[in-house]
């Protein structure tokens, strides 16, 4: 046995608790919309890994960007907890691509940010429609 097999990196290491690893993100331009969200996050999309665009989000979950061009993308949501000191940045790249943010999941007010549970929130569409959210603090929930 090699000294890799007996001493594994944390990450090889089974699970001690279930967790979200990765989810595929449809799209109908896997490049456009990975790039898309790698942009706004500040974060960067990986090598190709099959028929798969990954963009790691630093926290052990992967949004593997899957391109579905032989039917219409149905509109998913994902929500971002970003921190506090990068949101005003992630906001003005929205503003400099052109994208609305609005304050509310139903785009009711655009150009408005929301300051849900002390923090701040925002909603945007990404290039296939699914309704993208950033947000400072976790909902709090009963």
């Amino acid at each position: 046995m090699s000294h890799d097999q007996q001493h594994p990196h944390a990450s090889d290491l089974p699970a001690t608790t279930v967790q979200l690893n990765h989810t595929a993100v449809y799209a109908s331009d896997r490049h456009r919309s990975a790039e898309f969200i790698a942009l706004i996050l500040g974060l960067r999309v990986g090598a190709p890994f099959g028929p798969f665009l990954p963009v790691d989000l630093g926290n052990g979950v992967t949004l593997d960007y899957y391109e579905k061009r032989d039917e219409p993308i149905q509109s998913q949501h994902y929500a971002f907890l970003v921190p506090e000191a990068q949101f005003d940045a992630m906001v003005a790249r929205l503003e400099a691509v052109g994208v609305t943010h609005y304050a509310d999941p139903s785009h009711t007010e655009p150009g408005r940010i929301n300051s849900w549970f002390g923090g701040h929130g925002a909603y945007f569409e990404d290039p296939d429609g699914h309704n993208m959210e950033i947000m400072t603090r976790p909902y709090v929930r009963p």
